[in-house]
């Protein structure tokens, strides 16, 4: 898999950060059932030793599964510069840093496989639920049973189930709402379509719901970076949903000229 231009290798990649996502999962569960130690980023964000000590194990396998690709972490975005080329990973070790420090099951581990502005690779691990998501072929993704574990895991001894989104309901749609950024503009949209059922979850939990067929549709219109999307759209594409601007423009990514900020988006179902 080394190259710019290799093809890459979903299978191996699947593989390889199965086994990563199980031991960055069993350092962030370690913090999560003792104290929470959290310190304020220069945008006022919070950031655990949780966060720091997952992204130490990612960054290290990356390097060795891919070396030749770059990687944009979001806690140690600061030192990625300048452009991304085509192809890159965007990781976040700890997204739902505020549910983790809550005490709240909704956080996960993001890593994701951008290829010319698309997320085509993506993992998402829920560590407190032990639920893994990972696209293990382009356009094909899995979920597994994934509990943390310090010694690894690994991906060919779990039992696999394929994800697939579903047909909405002519009842009425579930809809999926952040725990910690309902605003009003995602009121008035949800205003607009037949809601049966509101669910709240935290961090990419959201995407998976979807990806899952326990939810339909999820808004969102307030602040977010695009290594919080990038592995949960890559996800719930691969299971047959999308996720599109306002616009109705799929949501693309290595916007640098934005600081790698999302704007409004909203994933669907079928």
């Amino acid at each position: 898999m080394t190259g710019r231009n290799a093809a890459f290798d979903f299978a191996k990649a699947a593989a390889v950060l199965t086994d990563t996502a199980a031991r960055a999962g069993a350092a962030i569960m370690e913090h999560f059932h003792g104290p929470a130690e959290v310190k304020l980023k220069d945008d006022s964000s919070p950031v655990t030793l949780a966060d720091k000590d997952s992204e130490a194990i990612i960054l290290k396998d990356l390097k060795r599964l891919a070396p030749d690709i770059p990687v944009v972490s979001e806690e140690a975005a600061d030192e990625s510069s300048g452009e991304l080329g085509d192809r890159f990973f965007l990781v976040d070790p700890l997204d739902g840093t505020k549910e983790f420090i809550k005490k709240r099951g909704d956080f996960t581990v993001n890593i994701a496989l951008i290829d010319r502005g698309c997320p085509s690779f993506g993992l998402v691990y829920a560590p407190a639920r032990a639920l893994l998501a990972v696209t293990v072929a382009d356009g094909e993704a899995i979920e597994a049973e994934l509990p943390p574990s310090a010694s690894g895991a690994d991906l060919a001894k779990l039992r696999q189930k394929w994800l697939k989104v579903r047909a909405a309901d002519p009842e009425g749609l579930t809809a999926l709402v952040s725990l910690s950024h309902l605003d009003p503009e995602t009121e008035a949209f949800l205003a607009k379509l037949k809601i049966a059922k509101r669910s709240g979850a935290g961090s990419s939990v959201k995407f998976l719901e979807i990806a899952r067929a326990e939810a339909d549709v999820y808004p969102r219109f307030g602040p977010t970076m695009e290594w919080d999307t990038a592995a949960g759209q890559a996800v719930l594409e691969a299971a047959g949903g999308r996720v599109v601007t306002t616009n109705g423009e799929p949501l693309r990514y290595g916007k640098t000229s934005a600081g790698l900020r999302n704007p409004s988006f909203i994933a669907w179902g079928r």
